[in-house]
């Protein structure tokens, strides 16, 4: 099969490295890529936010199935372009995908689905939203509606903080995702990441993650998209995944199927666990990042036959065959991030890296210029190790990290931390 994967981040590499492992996999082409996957695969350099555009690539290059990396194509509605020309998508429609796309729109069908989630009320103002966080208090949560690449989340531990928060979302620090707001409960608790297929009936769980959202060790700073990832996630037991299938995500399927928006692609809930209950923090309508270098890691070739049946409908014959194994993934950022960075630093010692089922170093932010690696991204490099303890694969993980000479970069120590205490 010819296959071409849309997006240009750590996740899309993790992507194409499982594909590329699986024998249907006779072409790959990735748009637009990054320095890293251009190693392994062909790049193109097309607009993956015009369908259109999309379409005409993929009849020129004869491209049998196509993944949908990020979620702003999803939500663009480039998968139903390609579906309506007749091409095999992995990605939901811009209607399912809305379950990401809106906070809001999540919100009302875990209601009709009765999911359990947080407390919440949605605001069109800022004087509305401020006297709701007056009137509720601090700890709270305050969330941009629409996408905002996984910034558009402010937890304020004070009510002068969340009234700031209120004020810059309206003032447009998200863009038109900061229009609307959500705003919730703090849930207290431990959050893990909970990964299932989806192919508009079935409901296939692949796995689990714990994300770290802080920039700083010890969860400390503002939240950025993602600082290091392990899977599984010991929080998330058999038992507590079991009751959030039953109570949170069969129940969400079910009502965007009632509502004729079936949902067919990856979910990626994110759940807050307390007390062996699991809550809904949100759901995304695409793998995690860094959450799926991790899961792609411990999946290998098995991750694409699974995408292609969510794609074709086929889940309720699947199985997923997991090793008894730990993966770790630390990202590599530039030095500012989340806030303002400097572009074009050059990155050495990736050269010398191993590379291979065990090890690898997932590229986010990178373009080749000069016969050199250079970061052109917040996020920029995803060191992913595996092995038998999640002790062992950090300890992999970090040994491949020390060795990168990239003083422009930083990365936090202690990526696993709240599984290894």
């Amino acid at each position: 099969m010819n296959i071409l994967i849309l997006g240009s981040g750590g996740r899309e590499h993790s992507l194409a490295w499982a594909t590329l492992q699986n024998p249907k996999c006779d072409k790959l082409i990735v748009a637009p890529g990054n320095a890293g996957i251009a190693a392994i695969a062909d790049c193109a350099s097309i607009d993956i936010m015009d369908g259109a555009a999309v379409i005409a690539f993929c009849e020129s290059n004869s491209i049998d199935f196509i993944i949908i990396g990020p979620e702003a194509p999803l939500a663009a509605g480039v998968g139903d372009d390609l579906r309506a020309a007749g091409f095999n998508v992995f990605g939901p429609s811009a209607a399912a995908a809305q379950l990401e796309a809106s906070k809001a729109f999540t919100k009302d069908i875990c209601d009709a689905a009765q999911a359990p989630t947080a407390a919440y009320g949605h605001f069109t103002d800022a004087a509305s939203a401020r006297a709701y966080v007056a009137k509720q208090g601090a700890p709270i949560v305050i969330k941009a509606d629409g996408l905002a690449a996984g910034k558009g989340v402010i937890i304020a531990m004070t009510d002068a903080e969340a009234a700031a928060a209120v004020d810059e979302m309206f003032d447009g620090a998200f863009g038109d995702a900061g229009t609307e707001v959500v705003i919730e409960e703090f849930m207290e608790g431990e959050e893990a990441s909970f990964f299932v297929l989806c192919d508009g009936e079935t409901v296939l769980p692949i796995g689990t993650a714990q994300d770290h959202k802080r920039v700083g060790d010890g969860d400390t700073g503002p939240n950025t998209g993602g600082m290091g990832a392990y899977s599984p996630a010991p929080v998330l037991t058999d038992a507590i995944a079991e009751k959030a299938l039953a109570e949170i995500i069969r129940p969400t399927m079910a009502e965007m199927a009632r509502r004729g928006t079936p949902y067919q692609g990856v979910l990626y809930a994110g759940l807050m666990i307390k007390d062996g209950q699991p809550r809904l923090v949100e759901y995304n309508a695409r793998f995690g990042d860094p959450e799926c270098q991790v899961l792609m890691m411990r999946l290998g070739a098995q991750a694409f036959d699974l995408m292609h049946a969510a794609a074709e409908g086929r889940l309720a014959d699947m199985r997923v065959n997991w090793a008894d194994d730990h993966a770790v993934t630390v990202v590599m950022a530039a030095k500012g991030y989340p806030g303002a960075y400097e572009k074009g630093s050059v990155i050495g010692g990736l050269d010398t890296l191993p590379e291979d089922s065990r090890n690898m170093t997932f590229h986010a932010g990178t373009t080749a210029k000069d016969g050199a690696i250079t970061a052109t991204g917040g996020r920029v490099l995803n060191v992913t190790a595996r092995g038998d303890t999640l002790a062992e694969a950090q300890k992999r993980a970090y040994a491949m990290v020390d060795q990168i000479d990239w003083p422009e970069g930083f990365f936090r120590r202690d990526i696993g931390w709240r599984a290894l205490e």
